[in-house]
């Protein structure tokens, strides 16, 4: 985090009483040398499970940072593929990063919450991004992207097991929250950035009701908890006609 290329304490603090949208744009030129970039084996491991689902046509990363999921989309896309991002930022930094070969890749600045798309894509990807909506808001984001995929399209996402109650790793995550909380009820703008788990069960419900089917694939790369189960899934919701 604070390697020569990373962002330094005194940026990390700035960015954290900034708005959202304004601390991407501060942190955008280097966020690929910090952790909060998608790891590479995970972004290779959904390619994995995407591939055998595919080819698919166009694609979309939605929140999609500095484009660490457009690489994932042109690996299993065969048109075009679009980053969608509301920090100018992060875009820019996208931009600068486009892979030379592969399908067209385009650029847009827009809310997740209000994608400005018709039905034109045929898979939607989203790494790391749920922390930035509240619960209440992910029923209209899986509305939205319902919105912009072709019927029968599907909407992917990684999904960890959470940290077992009590271990160091739950309570860095509970600690992490509540200081965001704490922050936004002292600090304006509010920083939404929480990373709460949420259960699978309750996103399976939310985006049934919106319209699509899921399944779960395990992603055995990361192996599995002493219950056997795996400790990475990826979230795969068809939409239906």
């Amino acid at each position: 985090m604070f390697s020569p290329e990373g962002p330094t304490l005194r940026e990390l603090a700035v960015q954290a009483l900034s708005s959202v949208e304004h601390g991407y744009d501060l942190l955008a030129p280097k966020f690929d040398h910090t952790p909060y970039r998608t790891p590479g084996r995970v972004l290779d491991a959904v390619a994995r499970a995407l591939a055998p689902m595919g080819p698919f046509d166009a694609g979309l990363d939605l929140c999609c940072g500095t484009g660490a999921g457009v690489d994932v989309l042109a690996r299993v896309c065969r048109q075009g593929v679009t980053g969608v991002d509301f920090s100018a930022g992060m875009l820019g930094a996208a931009r600068s990063r486009t892979p030379p070969h592969g399908p067209a890749v385009s650029w847009v600045r827009a809310d997740a919450r209000a994608l400005p798309f018709g039905p034109a894509f045929d898979l939607v990807v989203s790494f790391g991004a749920f922390g930035h909506f509240l619960p209440r808001e992910l029923p209209g984001l899986f509305d939205q992207v319902r919105s912009v995929l072709r019927p029968g399209g599907c909407f992917a996402f990684p999904v960890a097991a959470p940290p077992r109650p009590g271990s160091p790793a739950y309570w860095t995550l509970l600690g992490f929250d509540a200081a965001m909380r704490v922050r936004n009820a002292l600090w304006r703008p509010p920083f939404v950035m929480y990373y709460r788990t949420f259960r699978l069960g309750d996103v399976g419900r939310a985006l049934s009701r919106t319209g699509f089917r899921t399944d779960l694939h395990p992603l055995p790369e990361f192996g599995h908890r002493p219950d056997g189960s795996p400790r990475a899934r990826l979230v795969v919701a068809r939409r239906l006609a």
